[in-house]
């Protein structure tokens, strides 16, 4: 067996130099003011996840509509991406796995065809989310969220359609 070619850098050690060779673009001072900036901006993060998820059941009422057509399960697909993305960002990282577990589930044409025939796991991954940021669900650590994403990702894992 040949040895790996991979090499694991750590990017807080290497960094990327600036052109000119002086150091490192994120140093310590920058991740300082991002931190800084993150911190000044988390009193929206409950308004924008609350918007994120009234976008995504808005995308899952249109695709009902639309016979869950692909180009419908693909905007849901896109605001499920959004959660996905920022959910751990504005301090929900339960809304991570589970907007996760829907992408896993709708972004293959396997995936889809399946979906249209069990919309229902749709809606229990739209509707999951919609509880649990409502009711401030925010990891797996409490016993309903833990429960959602369990449930969920069996269901998805059940259909054998979702890329790992």
């Amino acid at each position: 067996m040949s040895k790996s070619k991979a090499q694991f850098i750590n990017p807080k050690d290497v960094g990327l130099p600036v052109v000119g060779g002086r150091g490192p673009i994120f140093d310590d001072e920058a991740l300082a003011r991002a931190d800084q900036t993150m911190e000044a901006m988390s009193a929206s993060f409950q308004q924008w996840i609350d918007a994120d998820v009234i976008r995504l059941h808005e995308a899952r009422l249109s695709a009902e509509r639309a016979a869950w057509s692909d180009l419908a399960l693909d905007q849901v697909l896109g605001v499920a991406h959004d959660i996905k993305g920022m959910g751990t960002s504005y301090g929900y990282p339960l809304a991570t796995q589970i907007a996760a577990s829907l992408c896993r589930l709708i972004e293959t044409p396997a995936g889809k065809a399946a979906a249209r025939g069990e919309p229902a796991l749709i809606l229990a991954h739209v509707d999951a989310l919609r509880a649990l940021v409502r009711g401030q669900i925010k990891t797996r650590e409490h016993p309903v969220g833990s429960a959602l994403l369990a449930a969920l990702d069996g269901e998805v894992e059940r259909l054998g359609v979702a890329p790992r």
